[in-house]
């Protein structure tokens, strides 16, 4: 669920017809997946995960390619 969400705008005009608007957003409370991802995908946990990561993805691709191939030339 989403929580509510405080904020502010400000708009200020200048001489010569341009606008600038400035808009600072902040939560109430909430998760901060940035620094999450930044965790998770920087430094030694990062080069951890992506090498887990691999492992994994190579014995899935690994075993549906086993599966696959065992149907396809199975002896009738």
């Amino acid at each position: 669920m989403m929580e509510a969400q405080e904020s502010s705008i400000q708009y200020n005009r200048w001489s010569n017809s341009q606008d600038e608007v400035s808009m600072n957003m902040t939560a109430s409370r909430g998760v901060d997946y940035e620094g999450i991802c930044t965790k998770l995908c920087t430094g030694k946990l990062g080069i951890t995960m992506k090498v887990a990561g691999g492992i994994v993805l190579f014995w899935v691709i690994f075993i549906i390619g086993y599966i696959t191939g065992y149907y396809t030339h199975k002896c009738k």
